[in-house]
């Protein structure tokens, strides 16, 4: 079965889009949260990042030819920013880490 056949990694893509939307959407308000508003969307967008460096690590150790083009845009898309994945993933963690240092008391 190719990889994106899978019912598990289509329910995965759409669920990790779905929630990357709702958590962007939601920190348009960041600004407003009190400091366990702003708890909970830095873990929750920890969560979703680590889910979706899961997801990435699962096509990069596919030999399905799709999900290894899939992996290949990617580094390409990135590479135009001057960045690997890895920087990425790097980047949203120290931000996230950033994030947290700020919180109020």
């Amino acid at each position: 079965m190719a990889f994106f056949d899978s019912e598990v990694v289509q329910q995965e893509a759409k669920q990790l889009f779905e929630d990357y939307q709702s958590l962007m959407q939601l920190g348009g308000e960041y600004g407003k949260f009190d400091r366990e508003g702003k708890k909970l969307y830095i873990e929750r967008m920890e969560a979703l990042m680590e889910r979706y460096r899961i997801f990435m690590k699962r096509f990069e150790l596919s030999d399905d030819f799709m999900a290894q083009m899939t992996v290949q845009q990617l580094k390409t898309q990135l590479n135009q920013f001057g960045i690997t994945p890895q920087q990425m993933f790097d980047q949203m963690h120290m931000t996230l880490e950033r994030m947290k240092s700020e919180l109020p008391e």
